[in-house]
C-alpha cells in the first residue's frame, strides 16, 4: 500500500466562507458553454439554456421566449371500436351502457356485439332455469330421482361449459373486429343491430 498521509482539513467552523479572513470573493465555478459569472447574479443551473438576450436563438428543442407548446388535441371517444365490442361481453352492464352512450351506439359492430351479449345472457338464464325446474319435477319420480338428479347435474355443467365457450369465442372475435354470429341468436342480434 502507500504510506502517504492524506492532507489535513481545517477544523469545521460555523463561520460562512465569505467571512473567513483571506478567503477572497465567492465566485461560483465556471460551467462550459456559459458566459462567465459576475458577482451578484445567481449561478446557472446545468441543463437549462442561458437567458435570452437580443439576437440570441435558443438551442434546438427549446421554444422561443414567450412561445408555448401547442395544446394537445381533444380526446377521442377513448376506446376503439374493437375493444368496445369485446368489452360489451363482460357482464350485461357494459352492453347496456354501449347501447345507450352516444359514440358507441352509432358504431354497428359495438351495437351488434352488445345486443348479442344481451341475447346470450337471456338464453343462458332461460336454459339454466328451465333445466332446474325440469330436474325438480323429475326428481320426485320414484326410483328415478337419484339418477335424474345426477344426469341433470351433468347436463347443467355441459350447458354452462357450452355457454362459456360461446362467450369466450365471441369476446375473441369481437376484439379482432369480426362479426361473429353465435348459432340461433346471432342472426337475431344482426337484425336488431341493423334496426330491422
Amino acid at each position: 500500500m502507500s504510506d502517504q498521509i492524506p492532507p489535513q482539513q481545517p477544523p469545521f467552523t460555523n463561520v460562512p466562507y465569505s467571512e473567513v479572513p483571506n478567503a477572497g470573493p465567492v465566485v461560483p465555478p465556471q460551467q462550459p458553454g456559459y458566459p462567465p459569472q459576475q458577482a451578484g447574479y445567481p449561478p446557472q443551473q446545468p441543463g437549462y439554456p442561458p437567458p435570452q438576450q437580443p439576437g440570441y436563438l435558443p438551442p434546438a428543442g427549446y421554444p422561443p421566449q414567450g412561445a408555448y407548446p401547442p395544446q394537445a388535441a381533444a380526446p377521442s371517444t377513448g376506446m376503439s371500436e374493437n375493444s368496445a365490442a369485446a368489452l360489451s361481453y363482460v357482464t350485461i352492464i357494459p352492453a347496456i351502457i354501449f347501447l345507450v352512450l352516444e359514440p358507441y351506439n352509432k358504431m354497428p359492430l359495438v351495437r351488434f356485439h352488445s345486443i348479442q351479449c344481451l341475447l346470450l345472457a337471456g338464453v343462458s338464464v332461460i336454459l339454466q332455469i328451465g333445466l332446474t325446474i325440469l330436474s325438480i319435477f323429475l326428481h320426485f319420480i320414484p326410483m328415478l330421482g337419484i339418477v335424474v338428479t345426477a344426469l341433470f347435474s351433468i347436463l347443467h355443467l355441459v350447458v354452462f361449459v357450452g355457454i362459456f365457450i360461446a362467450w369466450l369465442m365471441a369476446i375473441i372475435k369481437a376484439s379482432k373486429g369480426e362479426w361473429y354470429k353465435l348459432p340461433i341468436i346471432g342472426d337475431q342480434a344482426l337484425k336488431m343491430a341493423r334496426g330491422q
